[in-house]
């Protein structure tokens, strides 16, 4: 798991997004690695779960200066959408620690935890209707259900930056706190002490229904990745680096 770490730490076990070099952006290698460490943290008998990344940032995103990998698209697409589904399916209650960027991808893993704490440089961001792309991870039901159905237009239709203070404020996350690892190792400690934490959080997610969002996304990105527009934009993107 290269890419991903995993540690234990008492009851709480702690995954890191481990690409700092790339800031933690999203590469089919990171997307197996995570569903890797996710399947294995399911069942080592933790209580609760710590999902951060290393470096400076939490996740910036897709990697667009890595080529698109030759292949099944509906396939790769789909490992991806996984990635939510296992972090909901978790039996463990999960604390997304995000610094830095959160943009994207990165944005849609943390919302994809059952709780969300930031630091005070955090960042988040949903750009891909700028870049002519389709957002994943079951942000288009998750978001609305944060923020409100406006809120969420206006962050996924001008892909603007929010800090971390405007995303306590908007309720995109739980809390923004100074000592980052200490809020979410608190937390994350006294989720794992909760014998009913496990039963809670399949009754508050039994009346979210991601599937049809989760196709919906697939659907769009088909759509997008083959579209001229968008191979100019990731080209362009790739020629300044």
């Amino acid at each position: 798991m290269g890419s991903v770490e995993v540690a234990w730490e008492g009851g709480v076990a702690r995954v890191w997004l481990n690409r700092p070099e790339r800031l933690n952006a999203v590469a089919p290698v990171l997307v197996e690695d995570l569903l890797a460490a996710l399947d294995h943290v399911a069942g080592s008998g933790a209580g609760s779960v710590v999902l951060a990344g290393r470096g400076r940032a939490f996740c910036a995103g897709h990697d667009l200066k890595e080529p698109t990998p030759p292949g099944d698209s509906r396939a790769r697409l789909d490992r991806l959408q996984e990635v939510t589904r296992r972090l909901r399916a978790l039996p463990q209650p999960v604390v997304a620690a995000v610094h830095g960027y959160a943009i994207g991808a990165g944005a849609e893993f943390a919302i994809g935890c059952d709780l969300v704490l930031a630091a005070e440089d955090a960042v988040f961001a949903f750009p891909e209707a700028g870049l002519g792309l389709s957002v994943t991870g079951g942000a288009s039901r998750l978001l609305p259900l944060l923020v409100g159905p406006l809120k969420a237009k206006e962050l996924l239709l001008l892909g603007e930056r929010v800090d971390a203070a405007t995303a306590e404020r908007l309720g995109l996350v739980n809390a923004v706190v100074p000592d980052l690892e200490e809020a979410a190792m608190t937390w994350a400690r006294k989720l794992a002490g909760q014998p009913g934490a496990t039963l809670a959080k399949r009754a508050l997610d039994a009346s979210i229904e991601l599937e049809a969002a989760l196709e919906l996304e697939v659907s769009h990105a088909l759509i997008t990745e083959h579209s001229p527009e968008v191979a100019e934009s990731a080209q362009a993107f790739r020629n300044r680096g």
